[in-house]
């Protein structure tokens, strides 16, 4: 059985090999901010972070591209340099191509949209030959999927693509409210208890988390339904201390009861 409760992972948004943050997924609202996306990453591991959420903007928005190249081995530099976090990858994850390069350097898990709603097929397909890998992203705006860099619809529900992850093997869902992500609104608790009762697996929120009262509120109201919480530009425009954040609101384990990582 499951065990959820709430950890939080930092993210890591690249463009152009550079660490960015969208607003609202707009591409031509992108906030750069001059920092070593590797010793960001390294930054967030010594103030206690577990886990780290990374998104290829570049392979999102249309795929393979000399840039999104440079992003995979960014990618790869974060993975040797913080060995003992769980790092988890989305943007333009489509192909088995993707998935092999991508457990080849090491990454834990892999967040699937686009393929999900288009071919969920082929993620039940590699669910099987790696177990305990993919992430579901349901990226959402007024409760349609968006998807290919969040640029497309696709007729899908935000809840149907959360049955559809837990029948296509998904291990857990990260649940986006689109017109939150990036403008420090305050996140989506509703829909995104919607979605982790629609699909039965662990969601992590992402999007418009703006300072601890998001925390507070998540963990009031959530009754444990709520595995993870996403943040970036609050810790970029220093609205929140990350190491003061998982010191207060932490679980102490994200991990199944044998002890092996299943979300």
């Amino acid at each position: 059985m499951y065990t959820f409760c709430m950890t939080i992972i930092p993210a890591i948004d690249l463009l152009d090999g550079k660490c960015v943050r969208l607003y609202r997924g707009d591409y031509a609202q992108s906030t750069e901010y001059k920092l070593d996306p590797v010793e960001v990453a390294a930054q967030f591991v010594r103030e206690g972070a577990r886990r780290i959420h990374l998104v290829d903007l570049n392979a999102a928005r249309g795929g393979a591209t000399d840039r999104s190249s440079n992003n995979r081995k960014i990618i790869a530099a974060i993975r040797a340099t913080v060995p003992e976090a769980v790092i988890e990858v989305g943007g333009g994850i489509r192909s088995a191509q993707d998935v092999e390069e991508l457990k080849g350097i090491g990454v834990d898990r892999l967040i699937v949209g686009t393929v999900l709603v288009r071919r969920p097929e082929l993620v039940e397909q590699w669910a099987a030959r790696y177990p305990d890998t993919f992430i579901a992203g349901i990226d959402a705006k007024d409760g349609e999927v968006r998807i290919s860099g969040w640029e497309e619809g696709s007729s899908l529900t935000d809840t149907e693509a959360a049955r559809l992850a837990r029948e296509s093997g998904a291990v857990s869902i990260i649940y986006t409210n689109i017109q939150r992500d990036g403008t420090l609104q305050g996140p989506d608790i509703e829909n995104s208890l919607m979605v982790a009762d629609a699909g039965g697996l662990p969601v992590i929120i992402s999007g418009g988390i703006r300072g601890t009262q998001d925390f507070e509120e998540i963990k009031r109201i959530s009754a444990d339904r709520i595995a993870g919480v996403i943040t970036g530009k609050a810790i970029y425009e220093q609205r929140i201390k990350l190491s003061e954040v998982i010191a207060a609101y932490q679980s102490p384990t994200m991990q199944h009861s044998e002890g092996s990582l299943v979300w």
